[in-house]
């Protein structure tokens, strides 16, 4: 299935997308789509909803973030080794982890805001691991039980803050509309293997990144498996694993995002987004 919200900010209802590509309301079977839906048990539940006799959403509707109740943003640093190297650093020994604050979680189509003082904030399409169920310390060979589905994610970054002056990622990637996330959740089973997805970013209709899931250096099951290990994960935590080649920092010169600039990416059977850049007020 295809899980999504919909409506405005703070009030959005549980969605599906239906084959015939309409958005379908799911507000007459459950709350939203939270911890208890994305369970393996809500999902079996799920499955079973008619779509065809759901109310059709206008097509013109918000898009929220496509799940409730994220706890942790856990992102995964120079996880594609063409990105290492475009970098100019080496393949790391083991993941690099950090932080996105949950409050940078927003809509696919939710604006970029550029934070004030900031000059350098950059793109990144990444694949993100939507979890399932508690995962606490998960061998690499259960770990895809815990995890409900995949969605597209843009970690927004702020290179001035990620790496000038006390150099702190998270300070970097947490400002609001940092953390775009969706269209929709696709439940793993639509998705039988992820590390073989297209994906790609464009800037103003011009391509900047082109990619491939294949070249990601830490799997889906590596990840899982990692992170259970320092922390636990809850259902509807959010692990983003990396992104390939072609950000703004790695261009040739540098090039950054400006007010008035659009934005649009894309995972192979993830669904797309788009976004208008504008200063934060």
């Amino acid at each position: 299935m295809k899980l999504l919200r919909y409506g405005p900010l703070g009030a959005e209802k549980p969605a599906a997308l239906h084959l015939d590509g309409s958005l379908r309301d799911l507000s007459a079977h459950i709350g939203d789509i939270d911890a208890a839906a994305i369970s393996p048990a809500g999902l079996v539940g799920l499955q079973k909803i008619d779509l065809d006799q759901c109310p059709i959403v206008a097509p013109e509707a918000r898009l929220g973030t496509c799940v409730a109740g994220t706890g942790k943003f856990v992102c995964v640093g120079l996880n594609y080794s063409d990105h290492a190297a475009e970098a100019g650093m080496g393949v790391p020994a083991e993941p690099i982890l950090f932080m996105k604050a949950n409050s940078a979680i927003c809509g696919p189509n939710d604006p970029i805001l550029i934070p004030r003082g900031a000059t350098k904030t950059d793109w990144e399409v990444e694949l993100a691991i939507i979890i399932g169920k508690k995962a606490k310390y998960v061998t690499r060979e259960t770990a895809l039980e815990y995890v409900a589905g995949y969605a597209v994610a843009n970690d927004v970054s702020e290179r001035g803050f990620q790496i000038e002056g006390t150099g702190q990622w998270t300070k970097g990637k947490s400002h609001d509309n940092f953390g775009q996330l969706g269209p929709w959740l696709v439940t793993k089973d639509e998705v039988p293997n992820p590390h073989d997805l297209k994906m790609w970013l464009s800037v103003n209709g011009v391509m900047r990144q082109n990619g491939s899931t294949r070249t990601m250096i830490f799997g889906v099951e590596y990840l899982v498996s990692y992170i259970s290990q320092y922390m636990t994960l809850h259902p509807g935590d959010v692990i983003s694993t990396g992104t390939p080649p072609g950000v703004g920092m790695g261009q040739k010169p540098p090039s950054y995002l400006k007010v008035g600039d659009v934005v649009e990416l894309s995972i192979q059977g993830l669904g797309q987004q788009r976004q208008d850049v504008v200063q934060d007020a």
